[in-house]
C-alpha cells in the first residue's frame, strides 16, 4: 500500500497524470487568452454573433482551466501557473490574426483537436490506473467539446 497516494491512486502513474495534467492546463490557458484576444478584436458582419459566441467559450475555457488545475491539487501535486511555463509546452500557438472572424473559428477548431488529442491521451491512462475523477473529467470535456467543434466547423461550412 506503500506506492498508493493519498487517494489510493498508484503513486508513479499518478504523477505521469499530472505531468499530462499540466500539459494540458497550459494548452487550455493559451487556448482561453485566444479566445480573449478573439472576443476583444473581433470585426465585421458576424461580430455581434462572434462577440457573444467567443465570451460564451472564454468563459466556459476558464472554469475548465480551474477543474483542471484542482484535479492536479487533488491527486497531490501542483498546477503550473505561470505562461513562461505554459509557452515551454502547448500545442496551442499564440494567435496573432484576431479580428477576422473566420481566421478565429478555424484557429478554434484547430485548438479543440489539440486538447480532444491529449484529453484522450489522459483518458487512456486514467483510466488504466482505476483514477474515476480524472477519467469522468476528459469524458465530460470531450464529448462537450466534439459538439463544439460540430458547431464551430458548421459556421465555416459554405453550403
Amino acid at each position: 500500500m506503500s506506492n498508493l497516494n493519498r487517494i489510493g491512486l498508484n503513486e508513479e502513474k499518478t504523477k505521469e497524470l499530472a505531468i499530462l495534467l499540466n500539459d494540458l492546463l497550459a494548452n487550455y490557458s493559451t487556448f482561453y487568452q485566444n479566445v480573449r484576444g478573439y472576443h476583444w478584436n473581433i470585426k465585421g458582419d458576424k461580430f455581434f454573433e462572434l462577440h457573444l459566441k467567443f465570451e460564451e467559450l472564454y468563459n466556459n475555457l476558464l472554469l475548465k482551466i480551474d477543474e483542471v488545475a484542482e484535479r492536479i491539487l487533488t491527486l497531490g501535486f501542483t498546477p503550473n501557473h505561470r505562461y513562461t511555463d505554459y509557452l515551454k509546452t502547448t500545442k496551442v500557438p499564440e494567435s496573432i490574426e484576431v479580428s477576422d472572424g473566420n481566421k478565429a473559428v478555424a484557429n478554434i477548431l484547430e485548438a479543440f483537436k489539440v486538447l480532444l488529442t491529449k484529453q484522450r491521451e489522459i483518458l487512456n491512462l486514467s483510466a488504466e490506473i482505476d483514477d474515476e475523477g480524472t477519467n469522468a473529467m476528459m469524458s465530460d470535456n470531450i464529448r462537450e467539446q466534439e459538439k463544439l467543434v460540430w458547431m464551430y466547423s458548421s459556421f465555416l461550412s459554405k453550403s
